[in-house]
Formats: C-alpha cells, structure tokens, sequence
C-alpha cells in the first residue's frame, strides 16, 4: 500500500468513526469537543434514578454515556421516558458500568459494596451519593454534582428553581391550620421524622401525624393504627419504584378505611416522589399543594 493510499484509507477511518460517534443518542462531536476542552467529564455513568434526574438538569447531553436502568423502566422512572429513552441504559454490576466506559459513575447509597470496590480498582473515577433528609441537603448535592461535571451555572440555576418552588408553597400555605396528613405506602410504610417527604410535607402546610404518632424515620403502619385517630389526608403509593402499585391501591380500598372516606381525604402519593430529591422536590411541593388546596375545598363545600 502506497503512503497516499495509506493517509486515505485513515482519513476515511477517522470520518466514519467521527460519524459513529455522532450518532449516538444525547450526542454531538461539537458538544464532545467543548466539553473535552473544558475538561469535563463526558462519559458520565448515573447508576441512580434520582441522580438521573439531576443529570436531566445540569448535563450537556454529550456528557451522558448511560443512565440507571431505573429509568427505562415508568414504574420506577423519574424522568420522562421520551427523554429516558435517549440514553443506554446500565444495569447495577461493575461489568455493565464497565462495558459503558465510563470516565465518571455516579452512584446512589444502594449499590452493592463489591460493585464501588471493582470500580475503585479499575481507577474509574467515581462519585457517591446519599439520600438527602431536607431540601437544603439536596441542593449541596446537586451543588456538588454540577460542580464535578462542570455544569455550576446550571446547578446554580437548578437550585434556584427549587428554592423558589419550596418558598412559593410555604406562601400559599394556611399557617398553622392545615391539614393532618399521613403518607402511607403499600405495606403499611410511612416516611417519618428525619425524612424528606416528612419535612414537605410540613414545608407545605400539613401537619404530620407521623411525629405524634412517635414513628421512626422510616416505620410501618396498621390501618387500625392510622383509624384510632384518623388524619385529614391519607396519601396513598406504592413503596417500591418497580412495585405496580396494587398493594397501595388494596390499602385504599380497605373496608375500614372506605367507611371513614366521609372525613378523611385519601389522595394518591407516587413512589417517584418519595424517593428521590433533586429537580423532583419541585414536583412534589406542587402535588402537596394541589392536594392540601383539594382538601381545602373539600371541608369548605
């Protein structure tokens, strides 16, 4: 092969790989380029459906090699799925992260130790998350991840949507005089005091019963507990991000339970929002107003 031959057939291998790689979902060269001039990651692994979400908000697409497998999946999803659906998806063992060729994994509290300790051998770059129990938590979190991925500005302004979501819910809650709400998932599970969902529901003017109740962080509760002295508001979901939701749907639909329907409002509760933070909080404080103002109308009527 002659060298001209030979600077032709690279050039033609250069190019198809160039197009290879622009074709792939979320991804564009231009994008790759800037991000690797900026010296950002840009092959970001999220092994969590929270941290997905937050990637959502402060990634460049070009950034994201894979996300949690969590999030192809609507039962368990905390992103839209037409969004979701852009992305390779990676399961929660060190080979399947590995196969994504990750220069930065993101994981959640959950995964297996066996896993983080063969990504630490392997040298992968890895940043570990935890469940943030107050809104403030979660937005040092969210801080802390843009500033890794280099995408501060957008932490900033992601925080910033969060914040005024929280503050706007405060405002338009009835001071002193709301309702009496439990949260109370499929198994009898109730998020108590020290837990996100806890401290929303207080932050958009329910009182919870869970503190009264003397419950632990994370308890469980009998429909005949939740009767001797009924709530306002019974909020209603499935526990588990993959469950389909017919335990919590069962619980609503118990005997008892239907009888004492006259004074107790039973609204649903996804499972989505009681289990991650991030841009989620703002859906979750607009779905505690909508059912504290459904309340409202309701005793009012």
């Amino acid at each position: 092969m002659t060298a001209r031959a030979a600077a032709i057939r690279a050039r033609a291998a250069g190019l198809a790989a160039l197009l290879a790689f622009a074709l792939l979902p979320g991804c564009s060269v231009p994008a790759r380029v800037e991000n690797e001039r900026q010296g950002r990651p840009v092959r970001i692994v999220s092994m969590n459906p929270c941290v997905d979400a937050i990637l959502r908000e402060v990634a460049d697409p070009a950034q994201i090699a894979a996300i949690s497998h969590y999030s192809h999946d609507p039962r368990a999803a905390s992103v839209p799925a037409e969004w979701a659906q852009r992305f390779p998806v990676v399961g929660n063992s060190a080979e399947d992260v590995l196969s994504a060729r990750p220069d930065l994994v993101i994981a959640g509290p959950h995964i297996a130790p066996e896993t983080l300790d063969a990504l630490k051998r392997m040298d992968i770059p890895l940043l570990s998350t935890t469940v943030p129990a107050t809104v403030a938590e979660s937005q040092v979190q969210i801080a802390a991840i843009a500033a890794r991925i280099g995408q501060s500005e957008k932490g900033r302004v992601l925080n910033d949507r969060i914040s005024h979501a929280v503050a706007q819910a405060k405002a338009e809650a009835v001071i002193g005089g709301g309702p009496r709400a439990l949260i109370w998932q499929d198994g009898g599970l109730v998020p108590g005091p020290g837990t996100l969902a806890d401290t929303l529901l207080r932050d958009t003017g329910f009182r919870s019963v869970a503190g009264q109740m003397g419950l632990a962080q994370w308890d469980m509760v009998s429909v005949e507990q939740i009767l001797l002295s009924p709530p306002d508001v019974v909020m209603t979901g499935a526990a588990g991000m993959e469950s389909d939701g017919a335990s919590s749907r069962g619980m609503a639909r118990h005997p008892a339970l239907a009888k004492a329907r006259g004074h107790i409002l039973i609204a649903p509760f996804p499972s989505r929002l009681l289990h991650c933070a991030g841009p989620t909080i703002i859906e979750t404080v607009a779905h505690l107003s909508a059912v504290r103002a459904h309340w409202r109308r309701k005793r009012e009527a």
